[in-house]
């Protein structure tokens, strides 16, 4: 199984859960040349060719913006081999404190990707209310998990490595039936 990893605005420091998990499972980091000035479609090219210069299946993890990322690559691609996406933290397009910065990210609507997916939220994320979450995930045709007050699940809500949404992702590939 190859993994790709996508962080959101700004990517995600050594010390985020996932960063933790890439030098822990390996894989592929989307690296972009704009991470504070993110355009979806720059993304959603930087994340294609990432994806095709790949060989075999692949699951996609998403933080905050790299959510959207990965819905948005789904909603034009197929046939790249992409068995299911991971989306921490999906933040609301809509919402007040979207990035400005931020552009052509379209809020969740109908227009189901292709793939599974679970939609990991926290109760009290600055980024999204659960609500949002839910209703991402259900636009999405995902799961959704609540994992309760952890904000926006990144570094500053001190979870380390974060082993209880590894519990989930580990529960989440092995349901894929491609680990």
């Amino acid at each position: 199984m190859n993994y790709i990893f996508l962080a959101g605005i700004g990517n995600s420091e050594p010390e985020h859960w996932q960063s933790i998990w890439f030098r822990a499972l390996g894989g592929r980091w989307v690296e972009h040349a704009h991470w504070d000035q993110p355009r979806a479609d720059r993304w959603v090219a930087d994340l294609d060719r990432a994806i095709r210069e790949l060989s075999g299946p692949k699951v996609l993890i998403g933080h905050s913006l790299g959510c959207l990322l990965a819905v948005e690559w789904a909603r034009c691609h197929r046939d790249a081999g992409v068995k299911g996406s991971f989306l921490v933290a999906p933040p609301d397009v809509g919402g007040p404190n979207f990035p400005k910065s931020a552009v052509g990210f379209a809020p969740a609507t109908g227009g189901t990707p292709p793939l599974p997916a679970l939609v990991v939220a926290s109760t009290d994320d600055p980024y999204a209310s659960f609500a949002s979450a839910h209703s991402a995930a259900k636009a999405w045709g995902a799961a959704i998990a609540s994992v309760g007050e952890r904000g926006h699940i990144n570094l500053a809500s001190n979870i380390g490595a974060w082993n209880e949404g590894r519990a989930l992702f580990d529960r989440f590939v092995a349901g894929l039936g491609a680990s």
